[in-house]
């Protein structure tokens, strides 16, 4: 719900989520329609146009059809650094969650030797087997792909985008 307030109310509104019925290892990719499907897609498009364009261009249109390339070039970059950054601050917030979640039910410390990407891998594993996956993906420097297949009863995390 958004609380939208106003000079003398405020009103709830309902949002739309759109959350998997059930998340496992073959659908937990998540993909966001807009950034994905169409966004990234027509940025690569009129990046390719662009340079078309650019390669046809008249003497005197050179400077703008050069200008042109170098705004799609800019936007793609763009995307692919807010993209970036948005999954970075996620697997922060998910690495803290995680480090707490083992010492809360070990007592100790999460294992040095975990990275960063085995660790994200771990988000999906229940409790009563976090731990000892975890032990296990330190100590035989699992994937994480195979920490995902490893884990038995599935704990989706359905707010990462």
């Amino acid at each position: 719900m958004i609380l939208v307030t106003g000079p003398r109310n405020a009103v709830y509104l309902r949002t739309k989520t759109s959350i998997m019925t059930e998340q496992q290892f073959s659908n937990h990719a998540r993909m966001h329609p807009l950034y994905h499907y169409v966004t990234a897609p027509l940025v690569l498009v009129g990046l390719i146009g662009s340079i078309v364009n650019l390669v046809n261009s008249e003497p005197n249109n050179f400077y703008s059809a050069s200008l042109v390339v170098l705004i799609f070039i800019i936007l793609l970059f763009i995307g692919a650094m807010l993209r970036t950054y948005a999954l970075k601050a996620q697997d922060r917030a998910i690495r803290a969650e995680e480090r707490l979640r083992y010492f809360i039910l070990s007592g100790k410390a999460i294992d040095a030797r975990l990275r960063m990407g085995q660790i994200v891998a771990l988000r999906f594993a229940p409790d009563d087997e976090f731990v000892a996956l975890a032990d296990k993906a330190a100590t035989e420097g699992l994937s994480p792909k195979e920490i995902k297949q490893l884990i038995q009863r599935w704990k989706g995390d359905y707010r990462r985008i």
